[in-house]
């Protein structure tokens, strides 16, 4: 049984929806409209003709080491009729901050989760998914025709979010490290962070087996991933390159710079010691008010917050732009 509440407001509900295991296609076809207007903002600055040449590389790479998605992006492309959605399938360029830890009375473990991302409207847009998976429903905060899982709560499992790893100094400038780190993923022959997180939830039965595949299973690119279980004791960030892991066991923070020793790498989006040092003090409470919700944490790219405790089976979570609610709150009981 799922239940759901809006808090009073003058803003626009998180749509909810209710899909089965090809949930991308089914939020497309019930909110196509919202997923052209985000197109529209993502890729309103790149020329067609860009446009399409990244979706050729992009298409190539998925076909190129067979990619378990790859039939379920051409479908959502061919919907959409436009360029865009392959590049937008693959790309990974955020920021976020996340903590696991306890509740108060040290009953359940906790996730507290802001997703920042430069493209505007991702807040207004966001929608919440949720699907019927082969070891149970899980609900994703996700985008019209988005195959990837970013943030999610399974109820009775787990709950999970990813963040963006550093950049690799390769080479000292900003723009060559960038380029670098994008030729390298061409020779990789694993699945995306956020799709590997996808089939954590989809096929994970438990905390353990989660946490086992997400420090295990190789993927493309670096990522840092935030996991918490039912019981108080179960909560870890894991880092990651593309096949080797870093377990940081207990309460923990995660922004967009290594904690590992030794690992070196520019972080991602701004004030990110500053971020997680905040998020250190934040109180996982699973109540549908956000004023926690300050700079530097909140930024002019925090699109979605969500706070989520996966023993009781309860999340809250508000979309963001311009570092205002786009969204009302959504209270979600599973």
């Amino acid at each position: 049984m799922l239940s759901s509440a809006t808090a009073h407001s003058t803003l626009e509900p998180i749509p909810v929806l209710e899909t089965g295991p090809s949930f991308a296609m089914e939020t497309l076809v019930a909110h196509e409209t919202r997923a052209h207007a985000l197109l529209d903002l993502a890729t309103g600055p790149l020329p067609s003709a860009a446009l399409r040449q990244l979706d050729k590389v992009s298409r190539r790479w998925l076909a190129k080491w067979e990619n378990v998605h790859l039939a379920e992006i051409d479908a959502i492309a061919a919907r959409l009729a436009r360029p865009g959605a392959y590049f937008l399938s693959v790309n990974y360029e955020w920021a976020c901050t996340c903590r696991v830890a306890p509740d108060s009375r040290r009953k359940s473990a906790r996730l507290v989760r802001v997703l920042d991302w430069r493209t505007p409207g991702l807040g207004r847009h966001v929608l919440a998914a949720h699907v019927q998976g082969e070891k149970g429903p899980f609900v994703t905060l996700t985008w019209p025709g988005y195959t990837g899982v970013l943030t999610g709560m399974a109820p009775g499992r787990f709950s999970a979010a990813l963040n963006q790893a550093p950049m690799r100094k390769a080479i000292g400038f900003y723009v060559l490290d960038w380029a670098v780190s994008r030729r390298r993923v061409w020779t990789m022959p694993h699945p995306t962070p956020a799709h590997l997180l996808r089939s954590v939830f989809e096929t994970a039965a438990d905390f353990s087996e989660a946490r086992v595949r997400l420090t295990t299973e190789p993927i493309s690119t670096p990522a840092i991933f935030s996991l918490a279980g039912t019981r108080a004791s179960e909560t870890v960030v894991i880092e990651r390159t593309e096949t080797d892991a870093r377990v940081h066991v207990g309460p923990n923070v995660a922004a967009n710079h290594w904690e590992a020793p030794g690992w070196r790498g520019r972080s991602r989006g701004a004030q990110s010691g500053e971020r997680a040092s905040m998020m250190h003090c934040i109180m996982p409470e699973v109540v549908p008010d956000f004023s926690w919700l300050k700079p530097p944490i909140l930024n002019p790219t925090t699109r979605v917050v969500m706070v989520s405790d996966a023993a009781e089976g309860r999340l809250v979570a508000q979309g963001f732009e311009d570092m205002r609610p786009a969204t009302a709150v959504l209270e979600l009981s599973l």
